[in-house]
């Protein structure tokens, strides 16, 4: 792979990592900052991925590991005082986004890779490092959270 090539490959998957990045992190700011770094980080490693028809799912986990170093980031920090809501803000806070937010870390990944994402069964467990049928348990799993709570607040 040259550097043309996957130039152009990167920015072909652009919008389906920023959403991945937004999904995770639930910042416009944090995950342009996410996708950046794992462009990034992809520029300087591509030469050693050996299969590159793997390569979304190769750059979607080194988005996967930049989200989750963010995430490990903002939790060292300091609360800061809450702005007013916004119009923004409220958009944010569909009950549909918050209930994924909620789900714990390991099924969060696997809906935002399936559903948002549009990965396969297969590419799902690839990028996440996981045998197929962990995916599909915690697939099972998260969808039943999921329509639990949202039965709740209906």
């Amino acid at each position: 792979m040259t550097e043309q090539e996957f130039a152009t490959r990167t920015e072909a998957l652009k919008p389906r990592l920023y959403r991945t990045a937004y999904l995770y992190l639930g910042s416009e700011a944090y995950a342009l900052d996410a996708v950046d770094e794992a462009i990034y980080l992809g520029l300087l490693h591509y030469k050693r991925l050996r299969q590159p028809e793997h390569f979304n799912t190769w750059l979607t986990r080194i988005l996967i590991n930049a989200c989750n170093a963010e995430l490990r980031r903002r939790k060292r920090e300091l609360a800061v005082e809450e702005l007013p809501e916004t119009p923004a803000e409220a958009y944010d806070n569909l009950p549909l986004k918050e209930a994924i937010r909620r789900l714990p870390h390991d099924l969060r990944a696997v809906i935002i890779l399936r559903y948002f994402q549009g990965l396969t069964l297969a590419e799902t467990a690839e990028a996440l490092e996981i045998p197929p049928g962990t995916v599909s348990t915690r697939q099972r799993k998260a969808l039943s959270l999921l329509k639990l709570e949202l039965s709740e607040e209906a």
